[in-house]
Formats: C-alpha cells, structure tokens, sequence
C-alpha cells in the first residue's frame, strides 16, 4: 500500500513539474491558428496578385482581411487567457490597420487613375498570363503602338500641369512601375515560346518599356514637395507625414503620448545626460567644456586593422559583465553562432556606425575613403563609444532578441521598433546603472549614445512635423551631441531615406523607457528577479511594449483596449 501511495505521489509531482515546464513554454493560444493561416494566405495571394496597387489585388486583400476579422470576433474573448487576448486585439489592430491602409489606396488611385488610362489592358494580360492564356499577338501589338502614343502624349500633358501632392506622386510613380512590373511578367513569359508573340511583340514592348520607366520617373518629378519638406542643400529629400498622421501611428503603436509631450520627454532625458556629462568632463580636466572632453574620447580610435580585435574585447567584457551578475540566460548556440563581417563603403554612408543582430557589420576605414572620411569613422567607432552600444547589437540586444524570436511564439509577428530597439537600449540603461563604464571615459561614450538617442526624438519628430530641414537635423547632432559631420549626414540619411518608419527613431529611447518603467514595477519591488523578468520579455516575442507589460501583469483586457500606460514619471 505504501508503494502505490509513493508511486501515485510521485506521478503528481510528475505532472506538476511537467505542467510548470508546459506553462513556461507555452508557445499558443487561441488565436494562433488564424494568426498562421493568415499569414500563410496573405503570403500565397501576395505571390499571386502581384501588380502593385492594380484595383485587383487590392479588392482580393480587402476580401482577405474582411474574412479574418469577421473569424476573429466569433471567438469568446473572455474566456481567453491574458497573452491570447493580447494576440486577438494584436491581430484586430493588425486587420483593421491593413483595411486602413487599403481604403487609403483607393482613395489615392482614385486620384491617379487619369494618368493611367491604358492600365485595364496590361491588367488582363497579366491575369491570362497566369493561366497561359494563348493571347492574339497581333492585336496586342497595335495596342501597345497604341498605349506608347497615350504615354507620348500624357507624359506633354504631365510635364506642363502644376506640381501633384506628393502623396499622389508616389502612388502614381508606383502604379507605373506596376504596370511596367505586369507587363514584363507577359511578356517574359510568352517570349522565346510562342513564336508569334516572339514575332510581334519585341519591338513594341521595348519601346513601352522605355516610355513607362520615363513616364514614372517623371511622375516622381512632379511631386510638391514643398508640402511636405522644406527646400535645404543637404540633398536629402524624404517624406515627413504631419501631426495627424504621427498621432495615428503613435495609437498603433500604444503610445499614449503626443508628439510635443515625446519631445518634452527627450528633452528631460537630455537635460540628465548633460548634468552627467558635465561630472565626467569635469573628472577628466575638461572644466564645463564636454566637447573638448568628447574630443579626446573620440580620439582613443584604436590603429587600422584592429577594429575588430577591439569590438571582440568589448563583447567578452560585456558579456562576462551580464553573467556575472545573473541578468539574463543565455543559450550556448546564441553566443556560438554570432559572428562579423566589415561594412561596405557604401552602406557607411547611411550606417556610418556598427549594426548587430547574428551577424555583426562593423563600420571602419576604407581605401576607397579620403583622408577626412576616413577619421571621420575611426573617430565616430572609438572604444569607448564603442563599449556603450556592443551589448545593444548583440547580446543581450539584437543578437539575443533575434534568435529567441525564432524559438519562442514565433507566430508573434507584430513587429514593432519600440520593442526591437527599445528592448537593445534598455541594456545600455541597466549596464550603467550596473557601473559597468569603468572610467570617466566610458562615461562619456555610453552618455554620447544616450544623448544621440534623446537627439532622435527630438530632430525626428521636428522633421516629421514639417518644423525642421534635413541640415538642420545635421547641423543640431553636430552641435547638441558633438557628432562628426560626416556620421552626422550618415544618421539623418538612414533616418529619412533608408526604408525605416516615421516613428523608427523615437523608437528607441522611447521603448527603453517603457521597459525601464516596467523593469522598476517588477524588479525593483522584487516581484521578479532581472533573469525571470528578462527571459520572460524574450519568450513573449515582439509586440508593442504596453502589452508586454500585460502578461507579465496577468492584466484583465477588453477586446477594444487601448493605449493608457503613462510610463514616464520623471
């Protein structure tokens, strides 16, 4: 009798310990299997309804994303579990913005659709070219002549009509390309195979090739851009968005602040790094002078050739820094697998300082470069700048985040910077707080960063609003942060020209307030130790930081939530 009892006490601990281990690793929820067919089938009419902004493909999205909502709702919300309510009302902002963004589409083609009044054509051959549809040769021919005359004769017409809105001058720029993009998939298709296509159709379709490139192209040329960007010589022409469509992004991205109140925040934030630079350029001999102490900082560049023996140091020190103090687990083939490669000349114009993730890109001197670029970028990739950001790019920033992305929820995909970037810097908070700059140097680089990132807020958010130029972005990181000329263009560059959102750069000290905010609600009241908190954050995957906090908080939601976390207290 004592035997069975053993054996049936051991078979409960059995299935304690195993649910404890299924709950920690609990990688669904109820709404996972809408979240994976609808990507699943957004991937496959992506593939297939392939003409940009062709009134097709549009209807078929609107279709899609209609259906999933309309399967969404009929699951019982209060019945879910804290993180799979956070997935229904992450994938509901998801569908309804992408309905958004389509109604949006249309209103614009709508306004468009006068320069393009050959398009219904080359839509339908491309929708018989999907089913290999043999297609009268001859007669597309004489309708290519055709078309290439309307092209002619509306490109005239364009180029003497007054300036378009740039929004509309984008959208018709990119339906032209669509056209062109359809009409290369016919034409690529049927040439070589069908002998009359290849005997009627190649001369005609190099010629609209060619006047569909031009035509677009000129398009592009027309957009006003005085509505949106202030004329500057900095070369750098972008696209700001204005106050209410901040505002709008902002709510998509639970951040329940406004524009003017972010830039009060970096103001705040700036106003404490100053206070800090000034103690460690005092330390240093340097007086209230933290330029000239900047300077000799940015002057400790390590000789050519040595940059990546230096970053390797660094990441073994930041490295053994965190384990040491037991901040976070980090899996063996994480730290095996990271590894380096050198940055081109080319993409240092944009990037002038090293990224991370798995691979790490490291920034440094070409024999490409002239003399000033040269130390432009030794001096901007100095050791002590240097040591403020490795643990941002690799582990346990970008690196880390990016292979426990694919190991846990990895049917999260509400990518958002506020997480991605938020989560990077918020390491460069807790490892000064944690003392590891060793000296007044390494104050200084790790409070550059800092500062540069209250300057992303900042200059980011006056562009977007229309109030600042490019060079005045320049020309306010090269005064107020003491960045390199050079790297300073480099930086506003990549902020408004290299494919990132509106909101990419206040992203980054904004989201490493909302976890340093939770970090104190958790941490510092010993609810959660660093590691628990931080390992938990990582096996949540990315999303908007307001609903991390949710699970971790086991927070009562409703199927309208909205943004209400005022996280900044100070």
């Amino acid at each position: 009798m004592r035997k069975i009892i053993f054996v049936l006490l051991l078979l409960i601990s059995f299935q304690s310990q195993a649910q404890k281990a299924f709950d920690t690793y609990y990688q669904t929820s109820e709404v996972q299997p809408l979240l994976v067919n609808y990507d699943a089938d957004k991937g496959t009419l992506t593939r297939f309804y392939t003409i940009t902004n062709s009134p097709e493909r549009r209807e078929r999205f609107k279709k899609l994303n209609q259906e999933y909502l309309q399967k969404l709702e009929q699951l019982d919300f209060d019945k879910m579990k804290t993180s799979s309510q956070v997935d229904y009302i992450l994938f509901q902002r998801t569908l309804k913005n992408e309905l958004f963004l389509l109604d949006k589409e249309e209103k614009e083609f709508a306004q468009i659709v006068k320069y393009i009044p050959f398009a219904d054509s080359i839509y339908q051959w491309e929708k018989l070219r999907r089913r290999g549809t043999f297609l009268n040769s001859e007669s597309i021919a004489h309708q290519l002549f055709s078309i290439n005359k309307q092209i002619q004769t509306l490109s005239k017409s364009v180029a003497q009509e007054n300036l378009i809105a740039d929004d509309l001058s984008k959208r018709a720029e990119q339906t032209v390309k669509g056209l062109q993009d359809g009409l290369k998939s016919v034409y690529d298709f049927y040439y070589g195979y069908d002998p009359q296509f290849t005997w009627w159709i190649q001369k005609p379709y190099q010629q609209i090739d060619s006047s569909l490139n031009n035509y677009a192209a000129l398009l592009k040329s027309k957009a006003n851009k005085s509505s949106s960007q202030k004329e500057d010589a900095s070369g750098i022409v972008g696209h700001p968005i204005g106050r209410d469509e901040l505002l709008r992004q902002l709510q998509y991205e639970f951040i329940p602040y406004s524009p003017e109140e972010l830039v009060d925040i970096a103001n705040k934030e700036f106003a404490w790094c100053d206070a800090e630079m000034l103690e460690a350029s005092r330390e240093l001999g340097f007086g209230d002078n933290w330029k000239a102490a900047l300077e000799k900082v940015k002057n400790t560049y390590v000789p050519e050739g040595h940059q990546p023996e230096m970053i390797m140091d660094l990441y073994n020190q930041s490295v053994n820094f965190i384990k040491k103090h037991d901040l976070i687990t980090i899996p063996p083939l994480a730290e095996e697998t990271w590894r380096m490669t050198m940055m081109s000349p080319r993409q240092q114009l944009i990037s002038p300082f090293f990224l991370g993730g798995e691979q790490l890109l490291i920034a440094y001197p070409t024999p490409a470069m002239d003399d000033d670029a040269k130390m432009m970028s030794m001096r901007g990739n100095n050791p002590h700048f240097s040591r403020a950001t490795v643990h941002h790019e690799l582990i346990a920033g970008h690196g880390l985040e990016f292979f426990m992305n694919e190991r846990y929820k990895p049917y999260r995909n509400y990518f958002t910077p506020f997480w991605i970037e938020g989560w990077s810097l918020y390491w460069e908070f807790i490892l000064w707080d944690m003392n590891f700059p060793r000296n007044a140097e390494d104050r200084i680089g790790m409070l550059f960063w800092r500062m540069h990132r209250c300057a992303r807020i900042i200059f980011s958010l006056n562009y977007q609003l229309g109030n600042w130029t490019p060079q005045q972005c320049i020309d306010f990181l090269v005064d107020r942060v003491g960045h390199e000329r050079a790297n300073a263009e480099g930086e506003v560059r990549r902020s408004f020209t290299g494919g990132y959102g509106p909101l990419y750069q206040l992203a980054y000290m904004t989201g490493a307030l909302q976890f340093y905010a939770m970090k104190k609600e958790l941490v510092d009241t010993k609810k959660m130790t660093y590691k628990q908190f931080n390992d938990a954050i990582l096996k949540e995957n990315s999303m908007p930081v307001e609903l991390v906090r949710a699970i971790l908080t086991n927070q009562k939601l409703t199927r309208d939530f909205t943004t209400s976390w005022r996280f900044y207290n100070k």
